[in-house]
C-alpha cells in the first residue's frame, strides 16, 4: 500500500485525520485536494487556521496552477473569527465559526452551487473551533458531517490529539467511517491506517517538511534605546510618551494563557523554540549598545562551564532582568558545578498570582535565556553548543520561588516539562485570571501586584512572551490570532453573566486597556490606539497586532454581534493601529 493510494479520497464517507501538531496534517490533506482536483472531483476547502489566501498559496507551491480550477471552493472560517480583513474572492465564502451555525450555512451554500453530489469536502481543521465549543463540536461532526457524507460526498476532517477531552476524540472517530492518524518518530511522520472504507490498515512512513518564510523583524534601534534606559546606561524621556514603557503584568499573562486555551500541547515547545533560535543571534543588537557595555561583554568569558564563568554572566544578565523586572534571580553557586548550573527567582514575573495551580509555568519563555547563553559563548569566539534550561521547582507546584537548571546540550526532563500542562491546570489559571479581572472591571480591585517589583514590566519583557515568537513562527502567530479570538470571547461572556450590557462592556474594555497600558486607546466608529505595545517595537509589510485583533474580533463577536478588522497598524509605519468595526 502506498501513501498515494491514501491520499486518493473515497467516493463518500467520514474520514478523520488525527495527530499531534506539527505531524503534517495540513500537508496530506493539501495533497488529497490536488489529487481530487486532477481527478476533475469538486473540492470544498473549509479553512479554520489561516486565510484562503494563504491556503491558496500553499496549494499553488504544491503545483496548483493559475487560474484555479472550477471545482475548488473556499470557504474562509479563519480570517472573520480573529478580525482578519476578508479577501473578497468569487471562489470564497465567509464564516465564524465561533458560529457553527454561520459554518455550516457556507458549507451549504457551496454545496448548493457545486450542483451535484460527489464533493470533497476538507476542514483544516476540526481543532479550534473545538476549543471554542468542545462538545458541540463532537455533535457538529456527528450531525453536520456524518449527513453531508451520507448524501454521496466525502468529507476529510483534520484533530489535534490532546487540545481537549480524550472521550470527545473517541466520539468524533466513533462517528467516522475512516480513521487516519499521523505520528512523529525519529524525525520522520508515520501514517496509520486505522480503518478506512477502501483499503486495509496499514503503516507508511511520511517524509518531513520545512517551515514558511517569517516576513516580520524588531525595530533593533528602538529596542536597544528601550533597554539601555532600563538597565539604567542612558537617562531619557519614555520611548512610549504618552503610556510609558511598561506594561501591567496582567496582560501578558492574559496573553500567554489564552493562547495556551488553543494549543496545551504545542503552545509551550513552539514558544519555547521561537524564544531560543531568535535570542541565539543578538550581534545586531549588541552593535547599538553603549561603548562601555560592548567593551563589558568582551571581557566575559568565552564559554560558561564553569562556576565562577556562569556567575560572571549571570551578574551581567541580572540587570537585564533587574530593569525588566521579570524576577528576583539569585545564582545558586553552591548547588551548581561544571556544565551543570541552577539559578533562583522570587517574584516571578510568570508565576505570581498563581500559586499552587499544579505545574511548573515558566515553559516556553526559557528558551530565549538559552538562546542569550548559545548566542554570547559562539560570538565570543566560544564553543557552539546548544544550552537548555528546564524549571525545576516552581511557585505554580507549590514552592516558594521558581528554579531553574541551565546545561549545555539535552535535558531528559525538558520535554516532559514543556508537554506538562493539561486542560485542568488552564482552567485553575484562567480562572484565576477573570476572576482577577472580573475584580477589577466590577469592584475596583487590583489586578496584579509583587511586595518588591510591583505591577509592572519592561516592553522588552512583554516581547519576550507576545512579540517575539511571532516573528520567528506563522504557527504562534496563529496561536496569537486564535487565543486572542478566545480571550475576546471569554471577557465578554463574563461581563454578559455579570449583567452587563453591550457598550458597557466594551467602554469597560476600553478602560482595562489603557489601564494595563497596552496603548492609548480612542473609540468612535472605529477603534484607535496609540503606542500599542504589541506592534510598537515591530517592522512589518503586514499588520503584526496578532492578539489584539483577535482579543478585539473576539470580545465584539460576543458581545455586540459584530467583527472588527486591523485596517492601520504602527509596524507598517501608520501613527497608530485602527480597528473597522463592521
Amino acid at each position: 500500500m502506498s501513501l498515494a493510494q491514501i491520499q486518493e479520497a473515497p467516493e463518500k464517507g467520514l474520514i478523520l485525520l488525527a495527530g499531534p501538531p506539527g505531524a503534517g496534517k495540513s500537508t496530506f490533506c493539501h495533497q488529497v485536494v490536488l489529487n481530487s482536483l486532477a481527478a476533475y472531483r469538486p473540492v470544498i476547502f473549509v479553512t479554520t487556521e489561516r486565510s484562503a489566501l494563504d491556503v491558496v498559496t500553499l496549494l499553488r507551491e504544491k503545483g496548483l496552477g493559475e487560474p484555479l480550477p472550477d471545482g475548488l471552493r473556499l470557504v474562509d472560517a479563519f480570517s472573520e473569527t480573529v478580525g482578519l480583513m476578508p479577501t473578497q474572492r468569487s471562489d470564497t465564502l465567509h464564516a465564524n465559526y465561533a458560529d457553527l451555525n454561520s459554518l455550516s450555512i457556507s458549507i451549504t451554500k457551496v454545496q448548493a452551487g457545486t450542483g451535484r453530489r460527489g464533493n470533497l469536502l476538507v476542514l483544516d481543521s476540526l481543532t479550534s473551533p473545538y476549543l471554542f465549543h468542545g462538545a458541540e463540536v463532537v455533535r457538529f461532526t456527528q450531525l453536520f458531517l456524518s449527513k453531508f457524507a451520507a448524501e454521496g460526498n466525502a468529507v476529510l476532517a483534520l484533530m489535534d490529539e490532546g487540545c481537549g477531552k480524550e472521550e470527545d476524540l473517541v466520539a468524533m472517530m466513533s462517528a467516522a467511517d475512516g480513521i487516519l492518524r499521523l505520528d512523529i518518530e525519529e524525525n520522520s511522520r508515520v501514517l496509520n491506517v486505522v480503518k478506512h472504507p477502501a483499503v486495509e490498515p496499514t503503516q507508511i512512513k511520511v517524509p518531513m517538511t520545512g517551515s514558511p518564510v517569517i516576513p516580520y523583524q524588531f525595530n533593533v534601534e528602538r529596542l536597544a534605546q528601550h533597554m539601555q534606559m532600563t538597565m539604567g546606561l542612558m537617562a531619557g524621556p519614555p520611548l512610549r510618551a504618552e503610556v510609558g514603557d511598561s506594561v501591567n503584568l496582567f496582560w501578558p499573562n492574559f496573553a500567554r494563557w489564552s493562547c495556551m486555551l488553543w494549543g496545551p500541547q504545542r503552545f509551550p515547545m513552539m514558544t519555547y523554540s521561537s524564544n531560543k533560535q531568535m535570542e541565539s543571534d543578538m550581534r545586531e543588537f549588541i552593535k547599538l549598545l553603549p561603548w562601555h557595555t560592548r567593551v563589558l561583554l568582551r571581557l566575559m568569558p568565552k564559554d560558561f562551564s564553569s562556576v565562577q564563568d556562569m556567575k560572571r554572566i549571570l551578574s551581567f544578565l541580572g540587570r537585564v532582568a533587574e530593569g525588566d523586572r521579570t524576577g528576583i534571580g539569585e545564582y545558586l553557586e553552591s548547588a551548581s558545578k561544571t556544565n551543570e548550573h541552577y539559578l533562583r527567582v522570587y517574584e516571578s514575573d510568570m508565576c505570581w498570582g498563581f500559586e499552587n495551580v499544579g505545574a511548573a509555568l515558566y515553559l516556553g519563555i526559557l528558551g530565549g535565556f538559552a538562546g542569550v547563553l548559545k548566542g554570547f559563548e559562539r560570538d565570543r569566539g566560544g564553543p557552539d553548543r546548544d544550552w537548555n534550561i528546564v524549571e525545576t521547582r516552581c511557585v505554580g507546584l507549590g514552592d516558594p520561588y521558581c528554579e531553574f537548571k541551565m546545561v549545555p546540550g539535552e535535558i531528559d526532563e525538558l520535554q516532559d516539562s514543556l508537554e506538562a500542562i493539561d486542560s485542568t491546570v488552564i482552567k485553575r489559571i484562567y480562572g484565576r485570571l477573570m476572576d482577577r479581572l472580573m475584580g477589577f472591571m466590577l469592584h475596583g480591585k487590583p489586578l496584579w501586584d509583587r511586595p518588591r517589583l510591583g505591577n509592572e514590566i519592561s516592553l522588552h519583557q512583554f516581547g519576550h512572551i507576545v512579540v517575539l515568537p511571532a516573528i520567528v513562527s506563522e504557527r504562534y502567530r496563529m496561536a496569537m490570532r486564535l487565543g486572542g479570538a478566545m480571550g475576546g470571547k471569554e471577557v465578554g461572556q463574563h461581563l454578559m453573566n455579570a449583567g452587563m450590557q453591550a457598550d458597557e462592556a466594551v467602554q469597560r474594555v476600553m478602560h482595562l486597556l489603557e489601564h494595563c497600558k497596552v496603548g492609548k486607546v480612542s473609540m468612535d466608529e472605529t477603534i484607535r490606539m496609540r503606542e500599542n505595545c504589541e506592534s510598537f517595537a515591530m517592522r512589518s509589510e503586514q499588520p503584526s497586532c496578532f492578539f489584539t485583533t483577535g482579543f478585539l474580533n473576539g470580545l465584539f463577536s460576543t458581545v455586540k454581534k459584530q467583527r472588527v478588522r486591523e485596517v492601520k497598524c504602527i509596524a507598517v509605519g501608520d501613527p497608530y493601529c485602527e480597528w473597522e468595526i463592521v
